[in-house]
């Protein structure tokens, strides 16, 4: 059974996106209901999983990783082990910090972060073209990041 939002459940996550860092004190108070009500329901938003938990959002630029790139494969699908071995191969790569699977052309798309270009050509050559069953790869390199938000209209 999909689990329903009322208009106070939407209040409070519409209060949790905009100041992530707000205490319960405060998103109760902001969403007005007291802080007992707030727990109970942000409870049951975890156990209807709208709520998944609390993320730390890391600027990686501003930890000095300055490279971005977006890679999408195709596999050779002649192998029928060729998505689990390269889901495998692909989480020991410290540098990739996302892996998405897809239907259609593309099956794969990795973000991939590098210090810099010599780096980014080490992690290239020496990690990701050696990852199995590799039929094609489309590498995109981040130039700036417009929107980056999951907030929808709630």
């Amino acid at each position: 059974m999909k689990f329903m939002p009322d208009d106070t459940d939407r209040r409070i996550l519409r209060h949790m996106l905009a100041d992530p860092s707000a205490s319960n004190a405060q998103l109760a108070e902001r969403a007005g209901v007291t802080t007992a009500s707030l727990w109970r329901r942000t409870e049951r938003l975890r156990e209807a999983g709208v709520l998944k938990g609390v993320q730390a959002r890391i600027d990686w630029r501003a930890l000095g990783w300055e490279v971005q790139v977006s890679l999408r494969f195709t596999l050779d699908k002649t192998n029928p082990r060729a998505f689990d071995e390269f889901l495998a191969a692909v989480r020991d790569v410290p540098e990739v910090i996302e892996i998405q699977s897809f239907l259609g052309s593309v099956d794969w798309r990795l973000s991939v972060i590098a210090r810099d270009m010599a780096h980014w050509q080490q992690v290239y050559r020496d990690r990701i073209l050696t990852l199995p069953h590799i039929a094609d790869i489309d590498a995109l390199m981040l130039v700036s990041t417009i929107k980056d938000s999951e907030d929808l209209a709630l």
